[in-house]
């Protein structure tokens, strides 16, 4: 059934949150210790991410992208994010499913995940990623009598030092498996692959999770992780009221 299409969901973020370093600026032109310079729009990377249904986006432990849309229509939500590495990726993805059958469409259906993500970096979803399920249902594909089985959320999933090493690698599915609809051709993810765990069917509540090194295209970026505990590089503005009509919003400074 063709859906309609939502415009992408646009914002600036910063990836590593704001309160510390997460690794040294590799920036060719890397400033002073105690000075950096304010971050420009150039410094940002375009991250796309299409869920079936729903997903939460989380960068170095800090919020960054939530769909908007739980269940239909299907859209593609994009963000400007600015990068620190490495950098820990942690996703939590949603089929639209009953939470006490682990069915859609009023108990008569069930659904199907999957998942796909792709920063303008070359951070792309692949095999390689960590998945692990915390709500399954209808158990053994069970319609008649539909039961879930749900697992606690550990809270600090999202945290850049959470243990995942016990989790598997995530299944990747083709195009045909997922079938995506139309947002999702309008947008780049060339090169990425979409993933789920190994059931697309009554898996239906997924985290995953990526701690990406290095810039994957090899580009030197300066790291603003520390942002806000540091002077902005080059001379203070000038003292003086700016005219009533010129203020910024708040009076906040630029």
């Amino acid at each position: 059934m063709n859906r309609p299409m939502v415009s992408p969901v646009r914002a600036v973020v910063i990836a590593a949150g704001l309160l510390g370093f997460l690794g040294a600026s590799t920036d060719a032109h890397a400033q002073p210790a105690g000075r950096l310079r304010k971050p420009a729009l150039t410094d940002t990377i375009r991250a796309n991410i299409y869920a079936d249904n729903w997903f939460s986006l989380s960068i170095n432990g800090e919020v960054v992208a939530v769909d908007s849309i739980t269940f239909l229509p299907h859209n593609v939500v994009s963000v400007d994010i600015l990068p620190s590495y490495p950098m820990t990726i942690a996703v939590m993805a949603k089929d639209n499913a009953d939470p006490k059958t682990g069915m859609e469409y009023a108990n008569t259906n069930i659904g199907d995940g999957g998942f796909i993500l792709k920063f303008a970096d070359g951070t792309v979803t692949d095999g390689s990623w960590k998945a692990k399920c915390f709500s399954r249902g209808p158990i053994d594909g069970d319609t008649r009598n539909p039961r879930v089985e749900n697992i606690p959320i550990p809270d600090n999933w999202q945290a850049v030092e959470f243990d995942d090493s016990t989790w598997k690698k995530s299944r990747e599915y083709s195009e045909q498996e997922i079938d995506p609809k139309q947002p999702y051709y309008d947008a780049d993810f060339r090169g990425a692959k979409f993933i789920w765990t190994d059931d697309l069917l009554l898996d239906n509540t997924v985290i995953f999770r990526r701690t990406v090194a290095r810039p994957p295209d090899g580009r030197q970026r300066t790291d603003f992780s520390n942002l806000t505990n540091t002077v902005p590089d080059g001379p203070p503005k000038p003292g003086g009221n700016r005219p009533p009509g010129n203020r910024p919003p708040g009076g906040k400074p630029q």
